[in-house]
């Protein structure tokens, strides 16, 4: 085995080796460059030339060369440009570059030559512009984002079925045939089929593999969206045996080399339906000041990299998170059990132990391996009364740990003071909440609560993750950092200038800050916070925000205003968390814990980048079912009227988030028949041109539910008569990710 998988690496070894000189070799030439031109520049015989054609093969498959009849060529050198297909509505699509320097480049509709959403494709640029995006045409498609789609399907046509794709974006019908005769489509079912070759413009034949249900089930919503997504919904053998080998419990010989802080009160808070406790808690006074410890679930003990566990997780990169159900990263053996900070039970974790004055700033710290033993599971709402509410029956209930949580809020709050005052941003917008009655049915959207006790969990993870992201830091070791860049500064400057225009008396007396920091942001919050402003503000501020992500090179978290940041906290859900125990782990080898090898920076730089891909691949799927639930739930009340607020503006309409219901949908321009409406993009209005009436973004308004589509994700509204008013205040707070 060991010998087999030695000459595997160091046929890789080769392969890699003569893909470099043969892209050398490219980028010395002038021109394309054919086989056997290729050949004779770098020497080879016949006998080396497979591992040759197996280094042309790699270039041709990333797409970095390109066959031009009988011979090869830098893509880069022939106006094409590879990278991934994101399709929007309408059938136009854009590309987004594997090289991270370049732009976006636009395709239109009939430009497409096939390609769907989601697949890796090569373009050439037809047409630069300046200050605008490229346009350009797929030439080719190198590899199809998607294996299998999900399907509704439409009617029977003998032996087939034709079926349209559940993804608006994928605007084609395939007609497909059952792989299995016990397999039993039927029109308005939902179908997984795997697509084959097209047969003519915006049609494809293909197998149906399986049959999902009906679509009005949200079980079967969150089937599709997962397929859709490539979201795993099983675990391998291999992985499903080691956990299972996997003791039910640590034993004495796992204590070894651990500071032991069983006797100390930690305590878990999560939601009332939480599972896996991953971190635990406790506070305790040093005079006037506190000492914070932190535990978190020690899954680098029992998950050791290169293992069927390790891999399996590594390709997850997190758990994936759906109104019914949760995909997670690993078996429920560790994630529920073994690695679970569970009451009453010894648990092995990984621990923070940090002191801070009565102003509740940070001091001295320590990060070592430690066994635990939680003396509470307590949730959110039980903090909440007890420490929120003052009820006393709950007071009474959580017994001697009650005088601990209250040591806990005032660190907590003196904590989350201090983060405001360096400029952590605190965006003010709900987050939905789906209630399902005891028959599956989607019962309500509504804003979810939030409240200080939530809070206090937060910051103490914050903290935590901060000390360690600085333990490695000032070691010198390497960190996967959660980084949060800076603002798009012309959505900003955008921003402002609105502002300036619109500031009524002080219209044009607002001046833009020459270096906007996170604390010149939280006081503009802070400013409109109650006003009618206050929606418009956050949303275009929210906008301009980057997306956070994984990266090796420290640069700061722009939304926490932090200089130092990672994720430590969720190991069980987030691999990059369990990446970072193993590199303290690694620091503290001399303390009796497994020393693995030091990742070099590019491994960890590309480790980054899938993980960050992962995590959007997770939010996207959030979404997506979400507005799928949206839709069902909101299909037996078309015909009412809700209050909203509008939420965004295009130039053929906008968007109104309802208030009865956390949902949002769309009253199009073409529905306004008093006018000729324009969109004006620079003061983030909508005008007549002839009323002079006025649609602004947080603007109150009444609308008529008119329909809802399905197929297209679609909540389409009108105006109710009379449609207009203030800015509603809203509840919720933001989450950035962080």
């Amino acid at each position: 085995m060991g010998r087999r998988r030695g000459k595997k690496v160091e046929k890789e070894r080769r392969a890699s080796v003569e893909t470099r000189e043969l892209l050398a070799l490219f980028r010395e030439s002038r021109k394309p460059l054919s086989g056997r031109e290729i050949f004779k520049a770098l020497g080879v015989d016949r006998s080396g030339r497979a591992s040759v054609r197996d280094g042309l093969t790699e270039l041709l498959e990333s797409g970095t060369i390109i066959q031009i009849r009988n011979a090869f060529g830098l893509a880069e050198r022939m106006r094409l440009v590879t990278g991934v297909m994101e399709v929007h509505r309408g059938g136009i699509g854009f590309v987004l570059p594997d090289d991270p320097r370049r732009k976006d480049v636009f395709v239109p509709a009939h430009d497409m030559a096939g390609a769907w959403h989601g697949d890796r494709v090569v373009v050439a640029i037809v047409r630069e512009r300046k200050d605008r995006r490229a346009e350009g045409r797929v030439v080719r498609i190198l590899e199809r984002g998607r294996k299998t789609l999900t399907a509704k399907v439409l009617k029977r046509m003998g032996q087939v079925f034709l079926c349209r794709p559940t993804d608006p974006r994928l605007d084609f019908g395939v007609m497909a045939a059952p792989r299995d005769k016990g397999l039993k489509p039927a029109p308005g079912l939902i179908v997984t089929l795997e697509p084959g070759e097209q047969v003519e413009f915006r049609l494809w034949e293909g197998e149906i593999l399986d049959v999902l249900g009906p679509e009005e089930d949200v079980a079967v919503q969150e089937a599709l969206v997962k397929t859709n997504h490539a979201v795993p919904t099983r675990f391998p053998s291999p992985a499903l045996d080691q956990a299972e080998a996997l003791p039910e419990a640590p034993g004495p010989a796992d204590f070894r080399g651990r500071e032991d802080l069983r006797g100390l009160p930690f305590v878990t808070i999560d939601g009332a339906t939480a599972r896996d406790f991953d971190d635990a808690v406790f506070v305790e006074s040093r005079g006037r000041a506190f000492r914070l410890w932190v535990a978190i679930a020690d899954v680098a003990h029992y998950v050791r990299p290169g293992t069927p566990l390790d891999r399996e997780a590594e390709e997850r990169g997190n758990s994936y998170y759906f109104p019914r159900s949760v995909e997670p990263m690993f078996p429920e053996r560790l994630s529920n059990g073994l690695c679970s900070l569970n009451p009453n039970t010894p648990r092995l974790a990984m621990a923070v132990r940090l002191d801070c004055s009565a102003k509740g700033v940070p001091g001295d710290f320590n990060v070592f391996p430690a066994v635990i033993e939680s003396h509470g599971r307590l949730t959110y709402g039980q903090v909440k009364r007890a420490l929120l509410d003052k009820d006393e029956e709950e007071r009474k209930g959580l017994g001697p740990l009650l005088p601990m949580l209250e040591k806990a809020e005032r660190l907590a709050r003196l904590m989350n003071a201090r983060r405001s005052e360096r400029g952590s941003l605190d965006f003010d917008l709900p987050e939905p909440e789906i209630l399902f009655n005891l028959s599956g049915e989607t019962e309500d959207i509504r804003p979810k609560v939030r409240h200080f006790g939530h809070q206090i969990i937060e910051e103490f993870m914050i903290a935590a993750n901060e000390a360690v992201a600085t333990f490695l830091s000032e070691r010198e070791l390497p960190c996967l950092y959660r980084v949060h860049p800076e603002p798009d500064a012309d959505k900003l400057k955008n921003l402002f200038q609105l502002l300036a225009r619109t500031d009524g008396e002080n219209a044009g007396k607002r001046a833009l800050p020459k270096e906007i920091t996170p604390s010149d942001l939280q006081a503009l919050l802070d400013e409109v916070e109650g006003t009618e402003r206050e929606f418009l503000v956050n949303r275009l501020m929210l906008r301009s925000m980057m997306q956070a992500r994984y990266s090796p090179v420290n640069e700061g978290h722009f939304g926490l205003a932090s200089e130092c940041y990672c994720h430590f906290t969720s190991p069980i859900r987030r691999y990059a968390d369990l990446v970072v125990h193993r590199l303290v782990k690694t620091a503290l080898s001399g303390a009796g814990q497994t020393r693995d090898p030091i990742p070099a920076h590019k491994a960890l730089a590309a480790l980054g980048t899938h993980l960050s891909r992962r995590e959007r691949t997770a939010m996207e799927a959030e979404r997506e079912i979400l507005k799928r639930v949206t839709v069902l739930f909101l299909k037996d009340k078309v015909g009412r009227t809700f209050s909203g607020v509008i939420s965004s503006l295009m130039d053929f309409g906008f968007w109104v988030e309802l208030g009865d219901v956390l949902a949002e949908g769309m009253v199009r321009l073409s529905s306004l028949d008093d006018d000729y409406y324009t969109y004006m993009s620079d003061r983030e209005m909508i005008v007549g041109g002839r009323t002079g009436r006025i649609f602004r973004l947080g603007q109150a308004v009444e609308v008529v539910l008119e329909d809802v589509n399905l197929e297209r994700l679609e909540v389409n509204l009108v105006l109710a008569r009379g449609a207009g008013g203030k800015s509603p205040r809203r509840g919720g707070k933001w989450s950035s990710r962080a």
